[in-house]
């Protein structure tokens, strides 16, 4: 089968000659996708944009060679690039809310990737052809979302939209840098389809770049692991899975959460991806390698070929085709059944009572309409929703974009005013307290957002960020003790001491993540809120974090309310695990009991659409649509409209049932 993309011994630099991109090699098939795995800054973007000749200013391609089909792409002009790009090539970008044209509508873009490169399609037939794009990628109510600008949708509809587009010109090869990322399980799942459909029908290529292991595990053929530059190791997925070779690669599959490695330590990798501009003499990955001697420090290792494909690495050092003994072993089979999670004995009395108590939370927003805005309806984003939190526990609250998630965890914090309900933190109620009681009662309670960008005063410096806090509760004896805690946490979550003296701007999104986690601990206290906290990290800060969080709650008896759709971390992180569906929760238990035996068919939807790393086959179960809008919720039970088993009994909205144990569901299934 011929290769729709060759790469040879591609690099690109810097104009000071530091290689960004340095000698990579690599083919695609028709029909195949290759992935790219590696931490931030690994160079796997700065390779899309090779491809793609769309390098920043001071980047050029500085030698190799780039083939689509029979077309040398360093050897064309600009003005020759043009007319490929969009057309044989498309391109999912990373950042969809900085990719599209903000005064343009969503029709009006799709319909300008037609016009260059669908000039068979007759102009009349345009619309509907960008409605029939817009419901392939889960656009519910199409015609109408074309005709809408890109701020007038959610982070998750932008992905989907930039989708539809690099879709619409019918490429050869797509790349795709992490296209999935902000979309919920059950939306990733129909984009992912979408994709192995379009391929199968096409014979499109595909080069996926992604840190999610279990969508490599289900999507690719042919896997890159990239470090500092270089691909470290490549082979067929079969092969990567089964037999990880690279100690970098290995220690990747090592920092992956699951529920056999709760209450252990995961392995996370110490360091950090070196600077391009301070590469390490030898093996690049040696300062961070447990395995590494004097050789890989002083001499770069070269390319072995072993078995279906080949690794960068001085313990594979024979060119006979074969493994070299090494000692290595492959990566560890997790232990079946389902262990018992850590049990929390030094707390027990601090359990007895509730940390945070939640009951019949609700948070409507008013809809005003006409010149003298009177309220025409509300938006019940959260509707009665009730838990409790211990101290040193863990709570999940798990469910799609736009359920209620996030305005729950603000108005607990009462950032947001509850329209009704109780929260009591401490034994302290919260709902009616005046400014300064509120502020004092803040102090135990922080909160991590999703967008650390956003979160971050982009005018001050990261001690000043962190320091702000302190300052604010009397924290620390003194400024000089105050800087000594600012570096203590900074190299808690992973940042150097010298990150302190630096703008938010200058940091990556993992980055940024990291420093909004610290300043949430700046402050001590007693229960974190975290929005996401680890959906913008790599699997290798991924594990870092969940480390610390692990071991400061062992430690302090912190209390989380963890909000995340990366179900894997749920099952690392949480005791409990409470399902949200428009605003209310719909099932809710142990960790062990939602997760392993789901009641209501919503949450067999979200477990069904988690990708798996172990090979293991799933049925997918497609929910119909999008979630409804909280400003018209069905009538009766509201997931009726999607739900598989609707029946008549639905027009109701059912009770909480129990499921046996602390289980509970909200479905008339089990009435």
């Amino acid at each position: 089968m011929n290769a729709i993309l060759s790469v040879e011994s591609l690099t690109t630099s810097l104009s000071s000659g530091v290689a960004i991109v340095d000698d990579l090699s690599f083919f695609i098939r028709s029909g195949e996708t290759f992935a790219l795995l590696g931490e931030s800054g690994c160079g796997k973007s700065m390779t899309a944009l090779s491809l793609m000749r769309l390098l920043p200013d001071g980047v050029r391609n500085s030698g190799g060679t780039l083939r689509l089909e029979n077309h040398e792409l360093l050897c064309m002009s600009e003005r020759e690039m043009r007319s490929v790009r969009g057309g044989n090539m498309a391109m999912i970008f990373q950042e969809p809310g900085l990719s599209l044209n903000p005064v343009m509508t969503v029709g009006e873009q799709i319909a300008e990737v037609l016009a260059l490169h669908d000039r068979s399609l007759p102009k009349p037939d345009t619309t509907t052809h960008i409605t029939e794009l817009l419901d392939q990628v889960g656009i519910p109510d199409a015609a109408r979302r074309a005709q809408e600008y890109p701020f007038q949708l959610s982070g998750g509809m932008k992905q989907r939209i930039m989708i539809a587009m690099a879709l619409a010109g019918r490429p050869k090869l797509l790349i795709a840098d992490e296209p999935t990322t902000a979309l919920d399980v059950t939306i990733q799942a129909q984009v992912l389809q979408l994709l192995r459909e379009t391929q199968g029908k096409s014979g499109m290529a595909m080069l996926l770049i992604t840190h999610d292991l279990g969508v490599v595990a289900e999507n690719a053929h042919q896997i890159g692991v990239m470090y500092a530059g270089h691909i470290v190791e490549q082979s067929s997925r079969e092969q990567l899975f089964a037999k990880p070779l690279h100690p970098y690669t290995k220690k990747l599959f090592a920092a992956l959460p699951s529920v056999q490695r709760a209450g252990q330590v995961l392995a996370a990798i110490p360091g950090s991806v070196p600077s391009l501009n301070n590469l390490p003499s030898g093996c690049r990955f040696a300062p961070r390698c447990d395995q590494a001697w004097a050789l890989c420090h002083e001499q770069m290792p070269a390319w072995t070929k072993v078995v279906d494909g080949g690794v960068r690495c001085h313990l594979y050092a024979n060119n006979d085709g074969h493994v070299a003994k090494t000692g290595l072993s492959s990566l560890p089979h997790e232990e079946s059944g389902c262990p018992t999670r850590p049990q929390h004995s030094a707390l027990d009395n601090a359990q007895n009572s509730p940390l945070l108590k939640v009951d019949g939370l609700k948070v409507y927003f008013p809809i005003k309409k006409g010149l003298l805005q009177r309220v025409a309806g509300e938006v019940k984003a959260v509707d009665g929703v009730s838990l409790e939190i211990a101290a040193g526990r863990t709570v999940a609250l798990v469910g799609e974009s736009g359920c209620g998630k996030t305005t729950a965890g603000k108005a607990l914090l009462q950032l947001l005013k509850p329209t009704a309900g109780s929260v009591s933190f401490a034994g302290n109620e919260l709902v009616g307290l005046g400014e300064q009681a509120l502020r004092i009662q803040r102090a135990g309670m922080q909160m991590v957002f999703q967008d650390p960008y956003a979160s971050l005063n982009p005018k001050m410096r990261v001690a000043e960020i962190l320091q702000e806090g302190m300052d604010a509760l009397s924290i620390g004896k003194g400024a000089d003790e105050r800087q000594l805690r600012i570096d203590a946490l900074l190299d808690k979550v992973g940042l150097s001491a010298a990150a302190k003296w630096r703008y938010p701007h200058e940091f990556s999104g993992g980055q940024r993540q990291r420093i909004a986690i610290a300043r949430a601990l700046a402050v001590e206290p007693r229960l974190l809120i975290c929005d996401e906290p680890t959906s913008a990290l790599d699997v290798s800060v991924q594990a870092q974090i969940l480390n610390l969080m692990r071991s400061l709650q062992q430690e302090l008896g912190l209390g989380y309310l963890f909000i995340t759709h990366n179900l894997a971390v749920v099952d690392y992180m949480a005791d409990e695990v409470c399902v949200m569906y428009l605003g209310r929760i719909v099932e809710r238990g142990t960790a062990a009991e939602v997760l392993r035996t789901p009641k209501h068919p919503y949450t067999q939807a979200l477990l069904s659409a988690v990708p798996r790393i172990d090979g293991a086959g799933r049925e997918l179960i497609k929910l119909e649509g999008e979630l409804p809008s909280p400003a018209r919720p069905p009538q009766g039970c509201h997931f009726a409209p999607r739900c598989p088993h609707v029946m008549a009994l639905c027009g109701q909205y059912p009770s909480s049932h129990t499921a046996g144990g602390t289980h509970r569901v909200s479905c008339h299934l089990f009435g």
